[in-house]
């Protein structure tokens, strides 16, 4: 390989970065087979196909009603499936450029999906707690298996089809027989949501990732736990296991960690910085295997190759000709991973469930006029999506991805440099993908909430931008941002200096101008300081209902939410008493335009409808006792009082449940929650 010399030092790199939709990404997956395609969904209600190391959509598939949250490859790369916000799902033939079924049936947005190893079926998990088995040929959804508190956020079939592994955002993770149609083990030994799944390509054994930044590795003949990972990374997103199944990879905001289980190891360690990383998979070539990750910001898609060549692996780092890692013998049993040759994926389905015969897909595909792949390369979709690709049995022929400073083997392969749109990203496109422009992309945040009184001002490539069109103010101030909401950077800077005289000022007058407005600014910092204290004052005297009622006669957003923050931390100090005062303050923070402060309402919200909604609802519904019960009529006001708060909260959050992103999802979770009161 040109530059192979250079492989040790040049671990890992970005190898491109685009626009891939006219809103923000919401969900992106790689080609697990090849490592060499990539889908991606987002706000504007598309699913584009990509081939990885080129910018340019291969084909735009168009028809779902709402956002696009989850997508996912067949084994074979050749359909493609993906969920929405309205819990619609649909399915596309990519060889044939058309939709093959469209199926409903889900109440709420949908987290993840995966195909059947071999049969003719489906799996989805969605916010509404529920995993579902479709049968993608004629019965609509087969089965429906409950059992989560919360949503679904990952789903796997084992590699011989016998099983479905799900993650949820309650921290457990579940294996469901399919034969017999029912929970076969739970596993809820995670400390936050899981995030991810892997069934180990040889083993009986399963891999779940979770934001509790560890790795738990299962063994499925005696589901125990075989071992867990240290926290020493970020909250875990996707995980891979090597081709080999000698080792596995997990990637976090901050990069990736290669774990073995047998015993629990880090064996190296690699910082990316790619933030919200969605996907990983091998690219293999006739050399050595790639890993490649796709991350999403916004509405820009990232990509990046790993050389595993150079990677550590037991502290030492191959050359770029070593063999891959020895696998270790457990003694575990295999995966039968061949089709039974007696048996029809017909004689093999799951048992049926004969009332959700009600969910059925569409059984004329070709009647859904509005879902529409449109082909925008020819050239790549002939080369990719071919028929002919079934009949490839030779060793793969993909060069691998070259470094940027390696000199390219082949022109189709070289690193992309992908130049930034001309207008504002929040602008709907009316194209799938923009035209190449004149400056490369620069992964900035979208401009934050700025007061009338207090632009900020623009970076030269905003004021490029602003040309063609005004910035839209956006209605909620982002949680991650890399700049103060409202600064205006200008003003901090000396005033009236003439560049060309290089006129001469005193040093009073140049601190005079830098310092203007700071005297405020610190007379509302120290007020906050001194609310806090007092606060943390008669937290320390043990009064935590005394400490909140403190923190909202003070009449400040930060100091309540400061508070929260903590309360949430301790589950064990919550009463009635204390719900009825924090739900009073939830519903201006629902309001916010901070989304600090809506978070940590929604988090506050879901922890006391979790451990309180059926008290509230018990002791509202009971009859009134004969005889004087004090304690029981205490009991009664307060849980009256919390029942008022939560219906005021709910009509909140049916008017925003139609929201996009990750709050509008996290809106449509409490509200199916607050059902429980019903």
């Amino acid at each position: 390989m040109a530059g192979a010399g250079n492989n040790r030092a040049k671990r890992a790199w970005k190898l491109e970065e685009f626009v891939a939709h006219g809103g923000n990404v919401n969900c992106l997956a790689l080609g697990q087979k090849s490592g060499r395609v990539m889908v991606t969904g987002g706000d504007d209600k598309k699913v584009n196909t990509w081939a990885v190391g080129k910018p340019n959509v291969i084909m735009s598939l168009s028809g779902h009603t709402s956002p696009v949250e989850t997508v996912r490859f067949g084994h074979n790369e050749e359909l493609v499936i993906a969920g929405s916000m309205s819990g619609a799902l649909k399915i596309w033939d990519l060889e044939a450029a058309k939709i093959v079924r469209t199926l409903t049936g889900h109440k709420a947005n949908i987290r993840s999906l995966d195909f059947h190893p071999y049969g003719d079926f489906v799996t989805s998990g969605s916010v509404d707690t529920t995993v579902k088995l479709w049968d993608t040929r004629r019965k609509g959804c087969i089965f429906t298996y409950k059992g989560h508190t919360q949503a679904v956020n990952c789903l796997r079939f084992s590699p011989d089809g016998r099983w479905i592994a799900s993650a949820g955002a309650d921290g457990s993770v579940k294996l469901w027989d399919l034969t017999a149609g029912k929970l076969l083990k739970e596993f809820g030994k995670h400390f936050d949501a899981v995030n991810c799944l892997e069934f180990h390509p040889k083993e009986f054994l399963l891999a779940s990732g979770s934001s509790d930044r560890s790795v738990k590795f299962w063994d499925l003949e005696t589901f125990k736990l075989v071992s867990t990972t240290d926290s020493n990374s970020g909250p875990i997103r996707t995980i891979c296991f090597h081709p080999e199944g000698s080792m596995l990879f997990a990637g976090s905001p901050e990069g990736v960690c290669t774990y073995t289980w047998e015993p629990s190891r880090c064996i190296d360690t690699l910082q990316m910085g790619w933030g919200n990383v969605g996907s990983l998979a091998m690219a293999s070539s006739s050399k050595h295997v790639q890993m490649v990750a796709a991350s999403y910001n916004k509405t820009n898609v990232s990509t990046y190759v790993v050389d595993l060549q150079a990677m550590d692996q037991a502290g030492d780092a191959p050359g770029p000709q070593s063999p891959p890692p020895p696998l270790i013998l457990s003694g575990r049993k295999n995966f039968i991973t061949e089709r039974p040759a007696t048996q029809s994926t017909r004689q093999s389905e799951p048992k049926e469930e004969p009332e959700e015969h009600s969910s059925s897909p569409q059984e004329d595909p070709g009647d859904d006029e509005s879902s529409i792949a449109d082909i925008q390369q020819p050239d790549d979709y002939n080369k990719i999506f071919h028929p002919s690709r079934r009949l490839t049995h030779s060793p793969p022929r993909d060069r691998p991805f070259q470094a940027p400073d390696s000199p390219p083997e082949r022109d189709d392969f070289k690193t992309h440099v992908v130049q930034a749109p001309k207008e504002p990203p929040s602008q709907p496109q009316k194209s799938s993908q923009p035209p190449p422009l004149k400056q490369p992309v620069q992964p900035t945040p979208t401009p934050a909430a700025r007061e009338p009184s207090k632009p900020v001002a623009p970076t030269p490539a905003a004021r490029e931008t602003s040309k063609p069109a005004a910035p839209s103010v956006p209605e909620v101030v982002p949680a991650n941002r890399h700049r103060p909401i409202g600064l205006d950077a200008e003003a901090f800077l000396p005033k009236h200096v003439n560049p060309v005289v290089q006129q001469v000022q005193s040093e009073s007058t140049i601190v005079t101008a830098i310092t203007r407005g700071h005297d405020s600014m610190q007379a509302v910092m120290q007020n906050r300081g001194k609310n806090l204290q007092i606060v943390r004052a008669l937290w320390s005297g043990g009064n935590v209902k005394t400490a909140l009622d403190s923190a909202i006669s003070m009449s400040d957003q930060a100091v309540i939410v400061d508070l929260l923050n903590i309360l949430q931390q301790r589950v064990s100090i919550w009463n009635l008493e204390l719900c009825a005062t924090a739900l009073g303050q939830l519903e201006p923070l629902l309001g916010s335009k901070y989304e600090n402060y809506t978070s940590v309402a929604c988090n506050t919200l879901r922890l006391i409808l979790k451990n309180f909604s059926s008290v509230i609802k018990s002791n509202v519904s009971a009859p009134p006792s004969a005889g004087v019960d004090i304690s029981r009529e205490e009991r009664y006001h307060k849980c009256q009082e919390c029942y008022k708060q939560l219906m005021n909260i709910r009509s909140v959050l049916s008017a925003k449940k139609n929201d996009q992103g990750k709050l509008g999802s996290t809106y449509r979770e409490l509200h199916l929650m607050m059902n429980m009161l019903e």
